[in-house]
């Protein structure tokens, strides 16, 4: 609801204080110039009706200018999002503003706005980009313009626009841009990688054009001779495979990286996956818990099942306390019936914190095909690469290099037991996991 604010406020701009102040001073030159006085006197009379005709101009009209705030009602959490606003000039004459935006507090930023001339009778634009890092409800609150009169002694504060909330939800942009490459087949463009089919369906589905990264052995020449163009037999994978995104809500995934956590980054990998898994007719499912069982959407892909699990990973609370996998194997065990792709996105910094879990990975291992997905601490490899110059960076090198190999060991040993693993930077999390995914597909694991 939009506050109301009694009186009409106004400021005195920036030139009417540089003015008075070389007033003050020739009053005080006076005193040592007599001949200074009557031009001290005669400039004071000057800026004081100049003051008071801009002041008129400025209150002329009841509402001069307004301005609205042009955004989506949800953002994508960890996105650029568009924010604009536009000015509305209600005069005749063209006028200077400064608009100040009250963005939410969780941006922890000063009001963010601009200086804009708008033309009489038309309007303006600004456009600025909100990057948030945790899912929930952002409030906006008015948008504040700054109008200066046209001889810019008066500056008259109008409030305008609306309070507005905004649900963060998790990336939903990331989600579309992977699906329309997808679509175009342009994975590959960033980072997706094209693999090997071990065998091939036999089940025909149909004769379509060549595209970039088909494969050339299913060119069917007879149609393309018809054609005049390069056509293909393309056949089905096999469909109705259930996979299941787990997310780990313990304290090992409150790490911070770029602002947000690593929770957050398995949120929005889990959603780009989910989407991607429906894309290819299998069934995406979600389990999230932490010390209790959280949300569980059992596996389908009918169409509202993207809508289910993106508003399951919006509602998302942690306290970041240890994780009970013990309960976790026991909640698969009891509602996961038909074999399905476990894709686990934990993290494990050394060998103790793996050993302790890894009955359970075992044992979810065997009634089930299980990718555990961890990461790998970026800003420890970027340490590693600078050179060492004292005693004390030899030994913080040494002991960075310990927890680095245990990394690497934690997947020698998932691997030794049968699990699948992936170690990965959170930046790249979103497209390892698709990676991952397709090569799972491609080799019929799912």
């Amino acid at each position: 609801m939009k506050k109301k604010h009694s009186g009409i406020p106004f400021y005195f701009s920036r030139l009417f204080y540089i003015i008075m102040g070389c007033i003050i001073a020739a009053f005080a030159l006076a005193f040592f110039f007599p001949q200074l006085m009557l031009i001290a006197k005669m400039a004071t009379l000057f800026v004081c009706i100049a003051a008071l005709f801009d002041l008129l101009l400025v209150f002329g009209k009841k509402i001069p200018a307004t301005a609205e705030r042009i955004c989506t009602d949800r953002f994508s959490n960890g996105d650029d999002n568009p924010v604009t606003l536009k000015v509305h000039n209600h005069l005749g004459y063209a006028i200077n503003v400064q608009l100040l935006d009250e963005v939410p507090v969780q941006f922890q930023l000063n009001n963010v706005g601009t200086h804009l001339k708008v033309p009489g009778n038309g309007t303006s634009s600004y456009l600025y980009m909100l990057k948030p890092t945790e899912r929930g409800v952002y409030n906006f609150g008015i948008i504040n313009i700054l109008f200066t009169g046209p001889l810019n002694m008066i500056v008259r504060h109008i409030r305008s626009g609306e309070e507005k909330d905004v649900a963060t939800y998790p990336s939903y942009m990331q989600m579309r841009r992977f699906q329309l490459m997808a679509a175009t087949n342009q994975l590959m463009e960033v980072g997706s990688r094209q693999l090997r089919k071990i065998g091939n369906s036999l089940e025909f589905e149909q004769i379509k054009e060549y595209v970039s990264g088909d494969d050339y052995r299913t060119v069917n020449w007879k149609a393309s001779a018809r054609r005049n163009t390069l056509m293909i037999n393309n056949y089905m994978d096999e469909r109705s495979q259930q996979v299941i995104c787990i997310i780990d809500k313990g304290r090992t995934m409150k790490m911070p990286f770029e602002g947000m956590t690593l929770l957050d980054y398995a949120i929005n990998a889990s959603l780009v996956l989910s989407n991607m898994v429906l894309t290819k007719q299998d069934k995406a499912g979600l389990i999230t818990f932490g010390k209790k069982m959280g949300q569980t959407v059992m596996p389908d892909k009918k169409g509202s099942q993207l809508g289910l699990i993106l508003e399951s990973l919006y509602r998302q609370q942690t306290d970041f306390q240890d994780s009970d996998f013990e309960s976790l194997y026991s909640n698969i065990r009891y509602k996961i019936k038909q074999r399905s792709l476990l894709i686990l996105f934990t993290n494990f910094e050394n060998m103790y914190s793996l050993e302790r879990q890894l009955p359970y990975l075992k044992k979810l291992a065997n009634h089930h095909p299980l990718l555990v997905i961890f990461f790998e601490n970026s800003e420890l490899s970027s340490f590693l690469n600078e050179k060492a110059h004292t005693i004390e960076d030899i030994y913080t090198h040494t002991i960075a290099t310990k927890f680095a190999f245990e990394k690497k060991q934690i997947v020698k040993e998932l691997q030794k037991h049968g699990i699948m693993s992936l170690l990965t930077e959170p930046n790249k999390l979103t497209v390892n996991a698709l990676n991952k995914y397709l090569e799972l597909k491609a080799r019929q694991i799912v």
